[in-house]
Order: C-alpha cells, then structure tokens, then sequence
C-alpha cells in the first residue's frame, strides 16, 4: 500500500494529534497485542512504539499508516477519533493526493481489505517505494497502471495481481480517468489465493 510522509506543524494539527498515544496504547490493551507482536507485524520498532504511545515521539503518516493496518481502522480515526472515543467503530475513508482508501475490514493482525479509488486527472509519473507487505489488487473499473520493479503493466477490470511490496512498486491511472481497485494487504509472509473455479467432484 502507499506511504506518506509529513512535517505537522499547524497548530491545529498538533492539538489533533495530542491523543494519538492514548488511543493507541487503548486499541493495543483491549486487543491483548505485545509491543513485540505489534513490532513484528508492522516493522516499527519495539521503542519507538513505546514512545508513540507514552506522547514521548512525534506521530508521522509513515508511523500510523502501518498501525492502522495492524489494528483495522482508518488513519483519520488514529487522529481523531469519534465523540465515542471508540475509534474501532466507524471505518471512515482517508483521502491523500487524489486517491481515496476505504478501509473493508477492522480485524487486528492478518490480511486487511481495502477499495481505492482513483480520481480522474492528469496522468502522474511513476515514483515506486518499498515497504513491509505483501499485496493482492483486483481491479474494478477503469485502467490501473502498475510499475513493479522492471515490469510496466495496464490492468484491465476483472484482473488481479499480488507482489511483495519490497518490490519498487506504484500504481495510478493509465489514461486519466477514475480507476477503481480492491487491496488485499498482509504482513510478509502472508499470500491471497484465488480459486478461479470450483474443484470438481470426484467420481462415485
């Protein structure tokens, strides 16, 4: 999935950002998850999770991004959680440089479902990253134009691909206009398995 990094330095935001701690030290109590477990499945490490919780390290998208993940909620809701003060119980859609991620699923730990949205515009050029993961893409509608280490692809509607996301990857739309796609996204390790039909029976 993508990643993104940013100085916060309006005021506002750090306000906003003054309970990130507090809510993540709540989500990993109530899920009976180990700083060491958590460490393990987003790759941040064990002290640096302390101090995110303790208030004592910044939070950055970098950070949260993976967190989110790790617990099945939305990155706005890591930010500001709801007036209930329950940020596991509306899956709220995070926008970021045109693109609009929707978060299926809230289950700690495991593969996490996502539907992105790509809004129409002008076509933007390739800019792979790399980071922990394995991902599955089914695309829905629209062209999606993926980069994956050498390979330059265009994905129709109906096709999927999966790759390990140390791979340089990037994806956006082929020709401008909105692509709409499912991800599928586990820790390394973890692979998505598609059964194109189902298995015949075996003979009396």
């Amino acid at each position: 999935m993508l990643l993104w990094q940013t100085e916060w330095m309006d005021d506002e935001l750090e306000h906003a950002l003054d309970g990130v701690g507090t809510r993540l030290r709540s989500l990993r109590t109530e899920r009976d998850i180990t700083l060491t477990d958590l460490g393990r499945s987003t790759g941040i490490s064990v002290s640096t999770l302390s101090r995110l919780e303790s208030g004592s390290r910044r939070p950055t998208l970098e950070l949260l991004l993976p967190l989110a993940r790790a617990y099945g909620v939305s990155l706005d809701e890591l930010v500001d959680a709801p007036p209930t003060g329950d940020p596991r119980i509306h899956l709220k859609p995070i926008t970021q440089h045109g693109m609009t991620m929707l978060p299926l699923t809230r289950r700690p730990g495991g593969i996490q479902a996502y539907k992105l949205v790509i809004a129409a515009g002008p076509v933007k050029q390739p800019e792979p990253k790399t980071h922990e993961g394995y991902e599955w893409m089914y695309v829905l509608n629209g062209r999606l134009r993926v980069v994956l280490g050498e390979h330059d692809l265009v994905m129709e509607p109906g096709e999927a691909a999966e790759f390990d996301t140390r791979v340089p990857h990037w994806f956006g739309s082929a020709d401008g206009a909105a692509v709409e796609f499912l991800s599928l996204f586990g820790t390394q390790g973890e692979r998505a398995h598609l059964r194109a039909a189902p298995r015949k029976k075996r003979d009396s």
